[in-house]
Formats: structure tokens, sequence, C-alpha cells
């Protein structure tokens, strides 16, 4: 026993050794040290008490640095010290791009200083565009983007449900690779989505092998996260086969199994995702916290050969009586799936804003009329988004505890006080912690942290983000554990979450003693160039 005491004293020497340069007690001037911290190095390893050096935008000590000097000393006594936050799946794109919102608030609130946005292969096509808009104001958090599958085969095809052409793979082939040349960080696909779900397997293993060829991942919204189509246990294994077909890692994006007659899949998506693992495949997944998805009414209960062409001609099928009522046969099943219209909360409706926050079976009944006709009725005027009750706790926490999954908050950035959105835009990531963590220890803290920060930066190939060393970037969060929660609820989702002291992107505070700053040192990141 001696022996091996003897063995760890020594590496955690060595470490020290390297965390300072070469010295237990390291000197020198710093722009900012973040003294007596608890630091979480984001690899997954407890705690150690160090202090944390940064000059410019970069780490450049972690240890004992009580004789240095430096501009600003934030004491961070009693507090944890961890990489910022990486949310590896948000519709903040959009967002970011207002002036108001790009300041980014609710995601600094909550520790987050990277975002990766166009998931589910949605938003833009054209990235240094999109780049551009997005630095037009400052940007208050790193951005990452990712070449969305479903807007490239949109520009190349439009809404048609047919596979392309050689001409036209071939194009769609082009606008993957000059996202990639532009510094994408991988290929998103929503096969679960129109247009993506007209695209079949081959389709997706042809542009990923693209962005393998720059060293992208692929990350995927699974073509049936229930029983709609081939089921979510052959969806996984879809994401499996993209993965090992082009060579690339392959991310299931916020997996879950959804609707009750899936709930208890959760162990069949693990055993499936650690076979592959076990046979050499790269695979990965990402996850939010929460037991209901949101999304968009007609993704939720429309079939997808209903809108082939797009929203004129779905309004077409449903103005011919005998195509109306075979569409209204499979929503129908769809809400079935889902658990039934008490399990549908509505997010966001342009057509009739009075509908927020009520339930599908609850405008039913108020109209007196079938959930489902109601349902066909706001489809009509558009596409509101809901909230949908259809995952059980037990699903949640299996897949929470795997090694393998990341932190996502699938959220976005709204004006304070418009809809009713999920409450995942507001408290995803301290929510992990305080219910999972804290609550039901579920996962250990440096667990939770590794998912949000060491983990997504290795998965995507960040190299100096996601950690704390020397020369990595100096995204740093320190964080009362004791304070730290997400207030947001689905009744009352626009509420900041609570127990972030300071965040700092780049070197600079965001936050500064629980305060926002205004400071907008946030980048685009570009794979390849940083």
């Amino acid at each position: 026993m001696r022996r091996r005491s003897h063995f760890w004293s020594g590496a955690s020497l060595l470490l020290c050794l390297a965390w300072t340069g070469g010295s237990t007690r390291a000197s020198g001037s710093y722009d900012i040290v973040v003294r007596h911290g608890r630091v979480l190095d984001g690899s997954g390893n407890p705690w150690v008490r160090a202090d944390v050096g940064i000059r410019g935008d970069r780490l450049a000590a972690v240890g004992d640095l009580r004789e240095a000097v430096a501009s600003r000393v934030i004491d961070a006594t009693g507090l944890y010290v961890a990489p910022g936050f990486i949310d590896t799946h948000t519709h903040a794109g959009s967002g970011l791009v207002d002036q108001a919102l790009g300041a980014a608030q609710p995601l600094l609130a909550q520790g987050i200083t990277t975002v990766l946005v166009n998931p589910d292969g949605g938003g833009e096509t054209d990235l240094a565009t999109q780049r551009d808009a997005l630095l037009r104001h400052g940007l208050g958090v790193n951005v990452g983007q990712l070449v969305p599958h479903g807007a490239v085969r949109e520009a190349v095809i439009g809404m048609e449900a047919r596979p392309p052409s050689a001409d036209e793979l071939d194009r769609m082939r082009a606008l993957v690779r000059r996202g990639m040349a532009d510094g994408a960080w991988g290929l998103s696909s929503g096969p679960f989505y129109a247009p993506g779900s007209y695209a079949d397997t081959q389709e997706l293993v042809a542009l990923a092998k693209v962005a393998a060829e720059y060293g992208g991942a692929y990350q995927s919204h699974v073509r049936d996260e229930s029983d709609y189509t081939i089921g979510v246990l052959a969806a996984v294994d879809e994401v499996i086969t993209v993965a090992r077909e082009a060579g690339l890692p392959g991310i299931v994006t916020h997996v879950k199994v959804l609707g009750p007659a899936s709930w208890g899949l959760a162990a069949a998506v693990r055993l499936r995702i650690d076979r592959a693992r076990a046979d050499g495949v790269e695979v990965w997944a990402d996850q939010y916290p929460y037991d209901a998805s949101g999304t968009g009414l007609g993704a939720a209960l429309l079939p997808r050969w209903a809108e082939a062409g797009g929203h004129e001609a779905l309004r077409k099928r449903l103005a011919d009586p005998d195509t109306r009522t075979r569409i209204r046969a499979e929503m129908a099943a769809n809400l079935a799936r889902r658990g039934g219209a008490e399990r549908i909360g509505f997010r966001r409706v342009v057509s009739d804003p009075s509908l927020e926050g009520q339930t599908l079976a609850a405008v039913a009944r108020a109209r007196a009329a079938d959930p489902v006709d109601v349902a066909i009725a706001l489809l009509e005027a558009g596409s509101p988004g809901v909230v949908s009750y259809a995952m059980h706790e037990d699903d949640v926490r299996e897949l929470l505890r795997q090694p393998w999954t990341m932190t996502a908050s699938d959220g976005g950035l709204v004006p304070l006080g418009e809809g009713v959105p999920h409450p995942r835009l507001y408290g995803a990531f301290p929510r992990k912690i305080r219910r999972y963590v804290l609550d039901e220890r579920v996962v250990g803290l440096e667990f939770a942290v590794r998912s949000m920060t060491g983990l997504p930066a290795a998965v995507f190939r960040m190299r100096d983000r996601g950690q704390l060393r020397p020369g990595a970037f100096a995204d740093v969060v320190v964080f009362d554990l004791g304070r730290l929660r997400d207030r947001a609820t689905y009744d009352s989702p626009h509420q900041l979450a609570e127990g972030m002291v300071h965040v700092l992107v780049n070197g600079r505070p965001a936050v500064a003693d629980g305060a926002f700053t205004g400071e907008r040192a946030g980048r685009v990141l570009r794979r390849g160039v940083e």
C-alpha cells in the first residue's frame, strides 16, 4: 500500500509541474488570476484545489500561483472553476444575429461559452454569409457552424420526395464541401423532418464522406425517435451505419425514446451504441435533461408524404376530401404515439397567441372539437411550436449516465417574454447538475462537467476548448454549486438560471460577480483555423 501511495504522490507532483510549466509555486504576471477554486479540468477527474492564470485569451498556468501578480484577481474560495460549457445542439443561430439577442445572456447564465448551430439538417448553407451576420453586432458566446443536410437538399431538389440524380448529388456534395472548407465542424442531418426524411441512408453516407475528408463529424436527429416509421432502434443503427461507412464520428443528437410504446428502449439504444463502439465505430450522443421534447406541431403529427412540396402543397392535399381523410387518420395515430392530446402543449402560435401555454386537449374542449381537427385547422394557418410530454424519466436517466453522452440544450434565443418556449432555452445545463447530480445523484459532478466540456471538445476535435490547461483558450466558468439551479419551468420559462458567479469568454469577463458585463468576446470558430 505504501508503494501505491508513493506512486500517486509522484503522479500528482508531475501533474502539478505540467500545469504550472515546471514549478510547483509559479510566479509571474497575469491579466487575471482565479484563486483558491475547486478546479474541474473537464477531463472527468475529481476537482483539485488550484489557481488559474490567464494572459490575453489563453490560459497560462493552472496550479499554485500564490506568488503571481495579476491585473485582476477573482477569489473563488468555496466555488468551482471549470471550462466554459459547450452546447453541441442549439437553434440559437438565428437569434445570435439579432443585435439584442447576440449578447446571449440566457446562455451565459447557464455557463455556456460555445454553441454549435445549424442542427437537425436545418439552417444556413452559406456559412460565410452566416458568419458575417453573426459577427455584425458582436457575440456573447463562441459559435461553431455545421453544414445542414436538409437545407442543402432543399437548395438542390426543393421539397420533392425522391432520390437525387447523379448530378444533383454532386451539387449537394459541392455545397457540403464549400461549408466544410469554410470551417464547419461537421454535417448535421434530420431525416425525421422533411425534406431530410426523403433522403435514404446512402445519400447521407455520400455527404458524410465529404465531411470526413475535412475531419468533421456527423450529427443526426435520427429518422425515428419512436415507432413512426422504422423505429428508434433502427434509426440509431442508421447513424452507426453512416459513421462506419463514411469513417467519421457519428452523433445521435438529443438522444431519446419517445412515446409510451417506446418507453424502456433506452437500454437497447445503449447496447447498440456500446456494441458499435466495441466494433471500432466512433458513435456518441448528446441529450437535454428533460422528459418533454420541443418541436413543431406538423413535425409531431403530420405524415412526411403530406409535407412533400411544402406548405402550399399540404394545403392542397387537405382541400381534397379523400386525401384529408387519409392525413387525418395518420395524424390520429401519431397523436396516440405521443400519448394523446393532453401531452401536447402549445409554445408559440403565430396565428393565435392566446393558445400559447395551453394543451391541445384543452383547446379542443374549449372549441368542442376533436383534437385532430383542431390540429389540422392550426396547421392550415402555419405550424405552431409545441412541447411534447412524451418521454419517461427512467429512459432519460439511463442515457444521461452513459460516458458517451454529451450535454445539449436543443434550445434557442427568443426575446424575453415572447411565447412559451421550452424551459431548456434557459436551464438545460444547470438543471443537469442540480437535478441529476445534486438531487438524484445519477452521476457525479465531474462526470456531468466532462459531458459539457472536455467530451464535446474531443468529439468535435476542438483542440483548445473544453479544458483547463495551459495553452487552451480562456473560456472559464466559476460557479456556486449550492446556488446553481435552473429557474425556468414549462409554465414560466422566461427565467434566467442562477449560480454562475463569473463567466469568461476568450479571457474577457462576460459575467462578473453574478452580473452581465456587456462584453461580447465571442468568436465564430472555424475548424482548422481555431
